[in-house]
C-alpha cells in the first residue's frame, strides 16, 4: 500500500497563556497543503523481523526506533495482531519547518495499517492513537481546516477553502524548534478572533488581522526567515506567515508568484484546483 502524507500550514498562531503544568495554551488554525511525503507498507513475510523501516529523500537522523512511525507501529502492535511488515518512507517535507511532516507520517501510517489489515479502528479510535504521538498528530486524521486550542490538541472544525489560490511554501534551510520559538515570548490575549477572521474576512485583510506570535523570537534569531516573508509580500502575496514554530514560510497568491530562492532552499507551489479536503 502506497500513501502520501501531506503537510499543514498555520493560518495565524496565538500563545495565550502559560499553564500551571508548564505547557502553554495556544490557538491556531491548521490547514492541509499537498506537499507530501510517500509512505509504502508491504507484507514482508519475515516473522523474525516484525517491523522494518527504510528511508530515502531528506535524511532523517536517529535510529528507526526513534521514528514516529515506529512508535505508532509499537502502539498498534500492542493492541492488534499484525503480520511482519516493511515500511519505506520517502521524505520530501522539510523537518524543523513547522509543517507537521512527522505527525502527518504517523497519522497516514495509522490510516494505512487500519485499512490494509482491516484492524477495525473507528475514526475516534484513530484520533486516540494519534494523540499518543503528538499534539498535532490527530489533526492529520481529520485532515481538514481546524481550529486548535488548549495545548494545540483541542480541535473544532472551521470553514476555510483556499483552493482558488496559489499557495507557495519555502523552507530557508533553517532548522528551528519549539523551544527556540518560546524564548522571549510573553503570552497574551489576541486582538482578533481567529475563527472570525478566517471565516468572515477576505484574505486581503488577513495581513492586518492575523499574526504568528512565534515570528518575534524566530525572526530575531534567524533573519533569513523574516526576509523570506518580506520577499513573499514583495512578490504580491495576499497573506504571508511563518508556519507553526518555523522556519517554513508560506504565501497565498492570486497570481503565479515569481520568486528566485537562494541555493539550499526547498519550496513547493500548490496551484488552484488542488484540494485535498
Amino acid at each position: 500500500m502506497l500513501v502520501f502524507p501531506n503537510c499543514k500550514i498555520n493560518l495565524g498562531l496565538h500563545v495565550t497563556r502559560k499553564r500551571p503544568d508548564g505547557f502553554h495554551d495556544i490557538e491556531t488554525v491548521f490547514y492541509p497543503v499537498s506537499w507530501c511525503d510517500a509512505l509504502e507498507i508491504i507484507d514482508s513475510g519475515e516473522a523474525g523481523k516484525p517491523f522494518e523501516l527504510s528511508q530515502s529523500g531528506i535524511k532523517v537522523d536517529g535510529d528507526a526506533e526513534d521514528n514516529i512511525i515506529y512508535k505508532a507501529w509499537k502502539i498498534i502492535a500492542s493492541q492488534k495482531q499484525l503480520p511482519a511488515i516493511k515500511v519505506h518512507l520517502h521524505k520530501n517535507i522539510p523537518m524543523g519547518a513547522g509543517l507537521g511532516g512527522g505527525s502527518s507520517n504517523a497519522a497516514a501510517f495509522i490510516h494505512a495499517l487500519n485499512e490494509k489489515f482491516s484492524l477495525g479502528y473507528s475514526h475516534l479510535q484513530k484520533i486516540d492513537l494519534a494523540a499518543q504521538l503528538g499534539s498535532d498528530c490527530p489533526f492529520f486524521i481529520h485532515n481538514s481546516p481546524t481550529l486548535a486550542t488548549g495545548k494545540g490538541d483541542v480541535f473544532s472544525p472551521l470553514q476555510a477553502d483556499l483552493s482558488a489560490y496559489h499557495i507557495l511554501l519555502a523552507y530557508p534551510n533553517v532548522h528551528s524548534n519549539t523551544k527556540e520559538a518560546y524564548e522571549g515570548l510573553v503570552p497574551k490575549q489576541p486582538q482578533h478572533d481567529l475563527r472570525s477572521v478566517i471565516e468572515t474576512q477576505p484574505i486581503s485583510r488577513w495581513k492586518d488581522l492575523l499574526v504568528n506570535d512565534f515570528e518575534l523570537s524566530i525572526f530575531k534569531k534567524y533573519p533569513a526567515v523574516e526576509a523570506l516573508k518580506n520577499n513573499f509580500y514583495a512578490a504580491g502575496a495576499l497573506y504571508a506567515c511563518m508556519s507553526g514554530s518555523g522556519s517554513a514560510v508560506f504565501g497565498i497568491f492570486q497570481d503565479v508568484p515569481k520568486i528566485n530562492f537562494p541555493a539550499g532552499y526547498s519550496y513547493y507551489l500548490q496551484n488552484p484546483g488542488t484540494n485535498i479536503l
